[in-house]
């Protein structure tokens, strides 16, 4: 019997659906969420916060409070604000 590639493509995807599924509790989630942020708010504001640090610096979870104090300390309105979001 012949499958179509449609078919198969939707397997595998069902199939990856099953196995890559995970709960985390909420804790955990909000934890992910912030270190996402703050890298995404370290590449943002680079070039007015963290001018003197290395570009391809990768912020972990225990540089996000470091990553806002230092929005704080040099950015604008719009740093303070990403600021606020990451540490309130």
């Amino acid at each position: 019997m012949e499958r179509s590639v449609r078919d198969y493509l939707a397997d595998i995807g069902r199939r990856g659906g099953r196995k890559s599924r995970r709960t985390l509790d909420p804790e955990t989630a909000r934890a992910m969420v912030r270190v996402r942020e703050a890298r995404r708010a370290y590449r943002r504001f680079q070039a007015e916060c963290f001018w003197s640090f290395d570009p391809a610096y990768v912020v972990r979870p225990s540089d996000v409070a470091w990553v806002a104090a230092q929005l704080r300390k040099h950015g604008g309105r719009e740093a303070w604000e990403a600021a606020r979001k990451l540490c309130p």
